[in-house]
């Protein structure tokens, strides 16, 4: 699964690049929570828990059914 999360991640990655952010995979665990950690712009900006659940683990969710939630590390 990890590699889904991995293909998955590199369609997200850049919309967060063309703010200046990124997004950084930490673990996968075996019950699909996935556990990212922001980086850039993204790690300081006040709206990076809406860019985490309404953008990140939406689009892991619908593309990847395993997945039940992220997390940012």
């Amino acid at each position: 699964m990890r590699e889904k999360v991995e293909a998955v991640l590199g369609e997200i990655r850049p919309s967060l690049q063309a703010d200046g952010g990124d997004v950084e995979l930490v673990d996968v665990t075996e019950d699909g929570i996935v556990k990212v950690r922001l980086k850039g712009a993204c790690a300081g900006c006040p709206m990076s828990t809406l860019t985490l659940k309404n953008g990140i683990e939406r689009v892991l969710k619908s593309e990847i059914p395993e997945v039940k939630s992220v997390q940012s590390v």
